[in-house]
């Protein structure tokens, strides 16, 4: 598949042919906004075609992810299979989903597919490096499916971190309520909640947090918080692994790497 890929984009480059990042989003929908001003935000452009190429799909209706993991609802892995292969037929080159829970489906959907599939959880772990050294006690944030499901754990791991997780009485009091908020909208009062719940982790002497949950920077932006500098922002650092993946196809680097 990769010989075949690298063929294909490079046909594509000498063909003037547009490479376009797919974006499966929609989970939720002001996530996906976030993703794309933070795309924007990490693109070095002096005019509108300096920046990069964005096929997205904003899906609400794919069945909710934590749901399945946890509760053995309907599973989202025919929707995303569905929006995966709807995103290629429609000229994506690259693809990524701004959804960490949803990266539990993350080896399903990279079977069979033709594409990069750049990972939420690779990006974010890679830009743990600017902030903490590697044997660090790392915080991670997310909703209690991700946390569950151990998303980050084994990436977190071979890169030597150790993670610490927030309490019960902080997911039930202070995460989760946030992520709600900002769900219905309301990413300034959460704001103060994902705070609380990232000095909480500070304060067991962690190095950094991963906010595993795309909506978690959006809470910490609305208060403007000063612990951002102690946190890695997912949506950001996907942001930035897209932006890196497209310059390299410009610049004919070829970077296929998953992650980056």
């Amino acid at each position: 598949m990769a010989g075949g890929y690298l063929i294909a984009v490079q046909w594509a480059i000498s063909e003037g042919v547009t490479i376009m990042i797919g974006v499966l989003g929609g989970m939720g929908p002001l996530a996906t906004l976030d993703f794309f001003s933070k795309v924007i935000s990490a693109t070095h452009a002096k005019e509108d075609a300096d920046h990069v190429p964005i096929l997205m799909q904003s899906d609400p209706r794919i069945a909710p992810r934590p749901a399945a993991i946890l509760n053995g609802g309907r599973s989202p892995l025919p929707e995303l299979l569905a929006g995966r292969d709807r995103l290629i037929a429609a000229g994506a080159m690259a693809l990524a989903m701004p959804c960490n829970t949803a990266h539990f489906w993350y080896p399903d959907l990279l079977k069979g597919c033709t594409v990069p599939f750049l990972s939420i959880v690779d990006a974010s772990v890679n830009q743990l490096t600017l902030l903490a050294d590697a044997g660090s006690k790392i915080g991670v944030i997310g909703t209690r499916a991700t946390l569950a499901a151990q998303i980050f754990d084994p990436v977190l791991h071979r890169a030597g971190y150790t993670v610490v997780l927030p309490d019960e009485i902080a997911m039930s009091t202070l995460v989760l309520p946030g992520i709600e908020r900002v769900k219905a909208g309301d990413a300034l009062s959460a704001g103060k909640l994902i705070e609380k719940a990232v000095e909480s982790l500070l304060n067991q002497g962690v190095s950094a947090v991963i906010l595993a949950c795309t909506e978690t920077p959006l809470a910490l932006d609305a208060i403007q918080s000063p612990l951002r500098s102690q946190c890695v922002d997912s949506t950001a650092a996907l942001a930035k692994a897209c932006v890196a993946w497209w310059q390299s196809q410009k610049d004919g680097t070829n970077d296929q790497r998953s992650g980056l």
